[in-house]
């Protein structure tokens, strides 16, 4: 159980990363992906990413700058601009759903304005999820100055879009519904240096 504590990528640039395994029955139309990271890096960085053997960004939330996301479904994506952060977490959620092809991103609990991706698609299921690093193919292909160096903690996948009010709860720490990915019933290995540690504070 991660209950309070986080993933702390020690090295920059790194080799680190962390392989989740996920129950997938069959593909995603519908999926909301969470986190929470911490890190002072300026350079681009992945965090969540997820690829199939025929597509390596299917899902992917990468950093390019400090004052922007990018939010990849099947190879394709949308730019989320923020304002740079302050030193402190950011908590983000990214959902899709194939039927509208709407995009939401929230960031420490507020929505920024919907975006379209990916319009009918969906997303394949034989997958290899990773954090803190951006595949460029199946399980691997690094550019480990796209790394991770940093803190990851609260991730979470879902195969649904979460409502507003689940958008909050998740940023909030609160009760959720079953997901795909659970941070507090993850299934994880890690390759490389990162270490598991308690959360400094709330």
């Amino acid at each position: 159980d991660l209950y309070r504590k986080v993933f702390v990528f020690r090295k920059d640039p790194s080799d680190a990363y962390v392989v989740l395994r996920a129950r997938l029955e069959q593909p995603l139309h519908n999926l909301t992906v969470c986190l929470r990271s911490y890190t002072d890096l300026t350079r681009p960085h992945g965090l969540f990413s997820y690829a199939t053997k025929t597509r390596d960004n299917e899902i992917l939330l990468f950093k390019p700058k400090p004052e922007e996301y990018r939010f990849y479904v099947g190879g394709k994506f949308v730019t989320f601009r923020v304002p740079e952060g302050r030193g402190d977490w950011e908590h983000v959620c990214a959902s899709w759903e194939s039927a509208t092809g709407i995009a939401e991103f929230w960031l420490n609990g507020k929505p920024w304005p919907r975006k379209g991706l990916q319009r009918g698609y969906t997303v394949g299921a034989t997958a290899a999820i990773l954090l803190g690093q951006e595949q460029d193919s199946f399980g691997g292909g690094f550019d480990f100055y796209n790394s991770f160096s940093g803190e990851l903690t609260d991730v979470y996948l879902w195969d649904t879009g979460l409502s507003p009010d689940k958008m909050r709860a998740a940023f909030l720490s609160l009760r959720l519904p079953p997901a795909l990915l659970a941070w507090n019933s993850l299934s994880y290995e890690v390759k490389g240096d990162v270490v598991v540690k308690p959360r400094l504070r709330e």
